[in-house]
C-alpha cells in the first residue's frame, strides 16, 4: 500500500477532546472525523484543568456580573496552568446561557478548531474559526437587554429629537438585523429597539 494512503487513514483516527466548562452560570464527527468528548465541569477542582484541549467560558446574558467575572476565570487559569505555552494549547470559546441560539453552530466551531489544532501538533492554527458575528453585535445585544428604558436602550439622551433617536435606530438596525446578524438574541434585540423607536416617537413633536 502506498505509504501517503497508509498515512492519511492513520490520520484520520478518533480524537479523545477534553473540554473544561467555567462560568457562573453529542459526540458526532467533524470533517468525517469522529470527536469524544468529555466535558467536566470545574465544581472547584483545579485539577480538571490538566491536559485540556478546549475551555467552554459561560456567562449568564441576564447578568452583567457574570460576564465581566470571565477575565477572573482566564486569571485563575493562567495561575492553575502554570504557563502561556499550555494556554496556547487550548481553544477558548465564550457562550452566554438562556438564549438558546447559536448552540449548535457555536459547538461546530469550537470542535473544528480543537480538530485543527490537534491536526497541527497540539498548537492552535494562525487562522481563527469564526462563528459569524462581532463582539460589537454580541457587546449591543448584552447592552440592550440591561437598557434601563428605551432612551437608554437607543443609546440617547432624554429630550433628544426625531432626528437623532432616527439616527440612532437605523445605527442599530444595521448592526442588529436578523437578516445580517447571526448572533444570539439578534432577533430580540431587534425587535426591542424597534419598539423603542416607535415608543420615543410618539411622544416627540
Amino acid at each position: 500500500m502506498d505509504s501517503n494512503v497508509q498515512k492519511r487513514r492513520e490520520n484520520k483516527k478518533s480524537l479523545r477532546v477534553k473540554v473544561i466548562s467555567l462560568g457562573n452560570a453529542e459526540v458526532g464527527k467533524v470533517r468525517d472525523r469522529e470527536i469524544k468528548v468529555n466535558i467536566f465541569d470545574m465544581a472547584g477542582h483545579p485539577f480538571f484543568y490538566e491536559d485540556s484541549q478546549g475551555v467552554v467560558l459561560v456567562y449568564d446574558v441576564g447578568l452583567r456580573e457574570s460576564f465581566d467575572a470571565l477575565d477572573s476565570w482566564l486569571g485563575e487559569m493562567k495561575q492553575e496552568m502554570g504557563s502561556m505555552v499550555n494556554m496556547e494549547s487550548i481553544v477558548f470559546v465564550v457562550c452566554a446561557n438562556k438564549s438558546g441560539e447559536g448552540i449548535s453552530e457555536m459547538f461546530q466551531a469550537f470542535f473544528s478548531s480543537i480538530t485543527d489544532m490537534c491536526e497541527n501538533g497540539g498548537k492552535r492554527p494562525v487562522a481563527e474559526v469564526s462563528v459569524g458575528f462581532t463582539k460589537e453585535q454580541a457587546d449591543t445585544i448584552r447592552r440592550i437587554r440591561n437598557s434601563k428604558d428605551s432612551w437608554d436602550m437607543l443609546g440617547v439622551k432624554p429630550g433628544a429629537t426625531r432626528e437623532e433617536v432616527n439616527k440612532a435606530y437605523r445605527k442599530l438596525a444595521v448592526l442588529l438585523h436578523p437578516d445580517k446578524c447571526v448572533a444570539p438574541g439578534s432577533e430580540d434585540a431587534f425587535k426591542a429597539v424597534v419598539n423603542a423607536r416607535t415608543s420615543l416617537l410618539k411622544n416627540i413633536k
